[in-house]
């Protein structure tokens, strides 16, 4: 049944639309071996709804809030004293704006949320087997085949030793790209879990590839990855109203935060329980004497300063690096929040507009899922998984920044136009009923 189900996902609800989602489906299950191939499809399938749809595009008030925020980057970019590291900066930005405004009315129903879900769920097995292979069999190899089309590097850096990468450039990178799968996949098994008594093969490979995506979250030692996937956890389990959970998940945080930062006596007690990769990793113990300069708080004091200085435009997209290095005389791209950098790089009317547009989708879609009116029951859990997804990308940016990896900035943006997609739909329908 499970399976006659996904089947008829496959076909979109729009006849018209059939084709861009055939590319939207393919690019997605690419995109984690081969940024090129999968990047592409999703383009294809954006141009080609774009084509279709523009007429509906065009008049949806986010989409225009994007062209503003758009507009708004390219001034910002003409005050930038390197302005040609601003104009490269630009692609991380706009034509992710471009492509998530086709999205969104492509993607219509819960049925394509739980298809792409389960699209993610696969295509994060190659990656998977990468990186257990990395740390388990010492793979170290380069795999590249037709130019760019599949390029890997699995060859970890000597100074993250121990930390799972996998085809990635970074664990960070990786966790954040896991934590991603990790809540999909886990929305998806508590709508179906009941069927392992009927041993469903796919809710197996389902459990199996949860908890393998758990076991890597852990490896790769991102505590980024760490605390949303905790989150996660929480807010399913106050959903469904599972208090003994959300009683265990409070109680384990909190032996490996007595353990990691308690005073001596106390922390000596719980590390009895709270493995050393856990604790010491928390209060980097794993990671004694770094430089001032690598630290965090450093970084986000000096964006911090850089927005003080040029508060309307901007320093110019891409100038943290070489400003922090003047300064600081180590290598640092961006300062590890999304939000300070966009401040300290585009000014904080820009800023402002971006952190409002999401803040708009998130409210709105957080009040279609709590009114009932809008939404059938059996799709509140995909819905919430979405919601859920949005808000871990959030959280992730706050301590890291996704938009360098065109991976995890595709995503980001692809979940953000789903999410945004079906929002529009059940507002439409109720607008229709009232």
């Amino acid at each position: 049944m499970l399976g006659n189900s996904l089947k008829k996902t496959c076909d979109h609800p729009n006849p018209r639309l059939q084709t861009p989602w055939n590319w939207l489906q393919f690019g997605l299950i690419s995109l984690p071996l081969s940024p090129f191939l999968g990047g592409i499809s999703i383009v294809v399938a954006s141009l080609l709804t774009w084509r279709k749809q523009y007429h509906i595009i065009s008049d949806r008030p986010i989409h225009k809030g994007f062209a503003l925020l758009s507009i708004l980057l390219l001034i910002t970019t003409g005050f930038a004293s390197g302005k040609l590291d601003a104009v490269l900066g630009l692609f991380n930005f706009i034509p992710f704006f471009f492509f998530f405004t086709g999205l969104t009315p492509l993607i219509q129903t819960p049925a394509q949320l739980r298809q792409i879900a389960w699209i993610m769920v696969f295509g994060s097995v190659p990656v998977l087997i990468i990186g257990f292979g990395q740390l388990f069999l010492g793979w170290n190899f380069q795999f590249q085949f037709l130019w760019i089309v599949f390029d890997w590097i699995v060859a970890p850096e000597k100074s993250l030793s121990g930390r799972m990468t996998a085809n990635f450039m970074h664990p960070n990178t990786l966790a954040a790209y896991l934590v991603t799968i990790f809540i999909l996949g886990l929305g998806l098994w508590l709508e179906n879990y009941h069927k392992l008594k009927q041993k469903n093969r796919l809710i197996i490979f389902l459990t199996v590839a949860v908890c393998a995506n758990f076991i890597a979250l852990i490896l790769t030692n991102s505590r980024n990855g760490w605390g949303i996937t905790i989150f996660a956890c929480l807010a399913y389990a106050l959903y469904k109203g599972w208090r003994l959970i959300v009683a265990a998940v409070f109680t384990i945080t909190s032996f490996c935060f007595l353990a990691a930062f308690a005073p001596s006596p106390i922390a000596q007690f719980f590390r009895l329980f709270v493995p050393y990769g856990i604790w010491a990793r928390l209060n980097d113990d794993m990671f004694p004497d770094r430089p001032v300069g690598l630290m965090r708080k450093t970084q986000w004091e000096f964006a911090w300063n850089l927005t003080q200085q040029y508060p309307l435009t901007g320093s110019g997209l891409r100038s943290f690096g070489g400003l922090y290095k003047t300064q600081m005389q180590i290598d640092v791209n961006h300062p590890h929040n999304l939000f300070l950098m966009l401040s300290a790089e585009t000014g904080l009317i820009t800023t402002l507009l971006f952190c409002g547009l999401l803040i708009w989708i998130l409210m709105t879609a957080s009040q279609i899922l709590w009114q009932s009116r809008y939404i059938e029951p059996e799709n509140h859990l995909v819905f919430l998984s979405y919601l859920i997804t949005f808000s871990g990308w959030i959280l992730f940016n706050t301590v890291d920044v996704t938009t360098f990896d065109i991976r995890l900035n595709t995503l980001s943006w692809v979940f953000l136009a789903a999410l945004s997609g079906v929002m529009y739909q059940y507002q439409s329908r109720h607008i229709q009923e009232s």
